[in-house]
């Protein structure tokens, strides 16, 4: 289960990884993919929703940073928005 998520979720990042820059319409679509994958592997729809929202906000209202590529900004903002909605950090 989480591997196909992992490849889909990189097929995902891979294509959004190809344009130079993203418009606000591809980051739309690529979220909308995200949303896809997550429904596939049984996340509740609300979760999802709520979830792709979150990094559609930062992504489309934030300033990407110099160093990264618009396709990597969105990995970073998806990464820790994964890692919030699971529970944060590492626990003993």
């Amino acid at each position: 289960m989480f591997q196909m998520l992992t490849d889909k979720l990189q097929d995902i990042f891979r294509k959004l990884g190809s344009k130079g820059r993203l418009t606000e319409k591809e980051v739309d679509e690529g979220l909308r993919q995200v949303r896809l994958v997550l429904l596939e592997a049984d996340v509740h729809f609300k979760v999802a929703r709520e979830f792709v929202a979150k990094v559609r906000d930062r992504a489309v209202g934030n300033a990407v940073l110099e160093s990264l590529t618009p396709a990597q900004q969105i990995i970073k903002i998806v990464n820790e928005e994964l890692i919030d909605l699971l529970g944060g950090g590492q626990k003993p």
